[in-house]
């Protein structure tokens, strides 16, 4: 019943809805579609602390995304939770 996409928000038309601000965080893939736990994975962390999150899945990647002015505690939390982050 809607549509929703996700693009910079430079391209977004003047007038319609945006929510922006958002960073992406991608994983290393590709990913197979019989691989579980992925999302939990990255998301249990996001939520012990407190941070909501956006998340897209792809054929080859998984997305996740989190508000820019969150951005470093979400790194932060997916690092003492094991994950290897790299920021560009």
């Amino acid at each position: 019943n809607e549509l929703s996409i996700v693009c910079p928000e430079a391209n977004v038309p003047a007038g319609l809805p945006c929510d922006g601000d958002w960073r992406a965080l991608g994983s290393e893939g590709p990913l197979g579609f019989t691989l579980t736990g992925t999302v939990e994975t990255l998301a249990e962390p996001m939520a012990a602390a407190g941070i909501s999150i956006f998340f897209i899945s792809t054929y080859y990647t998984d997305y996740l995304m989190v508000k820019e002015k969150e951005l470093q505690i979400a790194v932060l939390a997916l690092r003492q939770a094991g994950h290897i982050v790299h920021l560009t």
